[in-house]
């Protein structure tokens, strides 16, 4: 399939391990030029060497801490300075801790906020002249919580919707603009954020870690992506 992206800029929040990274890849492997982020640089530069052996498109990264605002205005700037104007922004981040209501104070609901809402608020604010331009593409990840709430992710749970409001909100306000913001809520593929849960769970029922039969990376990137790659058109 031609996504018709060969050329385009595209930044990817959380790229370098697990759905990010396989997003990212696809993209790459489309034609795009793909800006990785992550807090961690040694593990951005194994994701790169790893989506280089097979992307038509050009790959860099660049550290982010998504709860700061100043390392997303970086993020976005060195990706227009990389790659040039931004046309596809793919938001993602990592879970915030898993827990029950009564498990957290005011600052773990705030630090959950900034991770999980605000730096999809925040990014897309700082994007949006470039998609505007370019007539752009919008894709959140969020969580398949957002149908159902899962048992022990409370703050997951919460602020997961909140993408969908925002999203469909900047779908009507954006149409005007030729700007195209899609969500999607994957259930359980096999990332290092599912087996901490499941290693917490099972820690916390005082039970082994059941042994599931899931999806692996590339399966992911063949049966999720050729589904959500009409987001894109």
């Amino acid at each position: 399939m031609d996504l018709q992206i060969k050329g385009k800029t595209a930044l990817v929040l959380a790229s370098s391990d697990g759905l990010g990274k396989a997003i990212a890849h696809e993209l790459a492997n489309e034609g795009a030029n793909v800006m990785l982020t992550s807090r961690t640089e040694e593990n951005l530069r194994i994701a790169k060497e790893e989506i280089e052996k097979t992307a038509t498109g050009s790959v860099s990264y660049c550290l982010l801490d998504q709860t700061k605002s100043e390392s997303i205005a970086t993020a976005v700037k060195t990706t227009r300075q990389t790659f040039g104007s931004i046309s596809i922004l793919v938001n993602n981040s990592g879970g915030p801790p898993a827990g029950s209501f009564e498990d957290f104070g005011d600052e773990d609901w705030q630090q959950a906020f900034e991770l999980t809402l605000l730096s999809y608020i925040r990014v897309i604010r700082m994007v949006l002249p470039d998609l505007k331009e370019n007539k752009g593409r919008i894709l959140n990840n969020t969580s398949s919580s957002t149908k159902e709430p899962i048992d022990g992710l409370t703050l997951s749970n919460v602020f997961r919707v909140g993408i969908l409001g925002l999203a469909k909100t900047l779908s009507q306000e954006l149409a005007k603009d030729d700007i195209l913001v899609n969500t999607i809520g994957p259930g359980r593929i096999q990332t290092k954020r599912v087996d901490e849960l499941d290693q917490a769970n099972a820690k916390k029922k005082g039970k082994r870690k059941k042994t599931y039969k899931l999806p692996t990376y590339q399966l992911f990137q063949w049966d999720v992506m050729e589904n959500q790659k009409s987001l894109l058109k």
